[in-house]
């Protein structure tokens, strides 16, 4: 079976959970246009909690004829003081059941570990975010969701990078936390390339833990190298001379990344993080994930 491709509308992360200048609901009529299975969603595009409206944005996407595979979530877990950890946990909690009730059971809810204060030592990070999502998966495993821990760059709205960000300290969070059924990895190509990091090397060492996946891509400004991008590894910014474009037309080698998956026999969904210079590059990107997937997953 060829693999489902959702669509997440990274152009409009600002507007819709920033600015409050888009509603979740115009996004998901927006999508209409796009050639997708489902509709990825972010924890910050939510103006309530309340029963009736989570309903009424699942209703919404459902009368679009897609499902919601992945509610992407950013769990402070990293935060040197117990309690905002405590509440970190209690929130994540919270949106377990939200990924249940919007998309239902084994349904990705993404978590991070947290942002990188300059305070919190290497082991003393690994140790809160191991015991922040020991603290969570119980309620996972109640609602039958999946916690995708993706390698991320940051989220939006913090201040600091991923703590887990490169390879070393991510792979030793993901082999802290030995659940296969209700825990994996969100694999992002992209962000281990921001971290000056080989996504393909990343990519072997947990292809057989990966339940979800970003398809962007990201390519350098004329005049800039890998050494370039190495150097500056992501860990304070986005290297200046990092583009975003048309997946498949940048530095990421998709036709490696497909291949491995599925050697591994992946099954998963493929979400599109695109947009950011306009709804027709995502539609572009969207045509080459059909074509790309379809090849590796007839």
């Amino acid at each position: 079976m060829p693999l489902r491709i959702s669509a997440f509308p990274k152009c409009y992360l600002e507007a819709i959970a920033g600015e409050r200048s888009m509603t979740v609901f115009e996004w998901i009529e927006m999508a209409k246009a796009l050639d997708c299975d489902g509709l990825e969603m972010y924890e910050g595009f939510f103006t309530s909690l309340e029963p009736g409206y989570l309903d009424s944005v699942g209703d919404a996407i459902r009368a679009t004829g897609r499902v919601m595979p992945m509610l992407c979530c950013s769990p402070d877990f990293t935060n040197p003081d117990a309690d905002a950890r405590k509440r970190a946990i209690d929130k994540e909690v919270e949106m377990v059941r939200v990924t249940r009730r919007l998309g239902g059971p084994r349904t990705v809810c993404r978590v991070l570990s947290g942002p990188r204060y300059p305070d919190v030592a290497r082991e003393q990070g690994l140790g809160w975010v191991v015991e922040c999502i020991n603290a969570v998966l119980p309620v996972a495993r109640e609602c039958d969701v999946i916690l995708g821990l993706e390698n991320h760059y940051k989220d939006g709205f913090w201040k600091y990078p991923e703590f887990a960000q490169k390879k070393d300290v991510f792979l030793d969070l993901v082999n802290a936390i030995p659940d296969r059924t209700h825990f994996g990895v969100q694999y992002d190509p992209s962000n281990a390339v921001v971290a000056g990091d080989d996504p393909i090397e990343l990519l072997r060492a947990v292809a057989d833990r990966v339940v979800s996946m970003h398809a962007s891509d990201r390519y350098l400004a004329d005049g800039a190298t890998l050494d370039d991008l190495r150097a500056a590894d992501g860990s304070i910014g986005y290297f200046d001379k990092l583009r975003h474009g048309v997946t498949g037309k940048g530095l990421n080698d998709f036709d490696a990344i497909f291949r491995i998956l599925a050697e591994h026999n992946y099954r998963g969904w493929v979400s599109i993080e695109d947009g950011m210079n306009g709804m027709g590059e995502m539609a572009e990107s969207l045509a080459f994930l059909r074509n790309v997937t379809a090849k590796y997953f007839p």
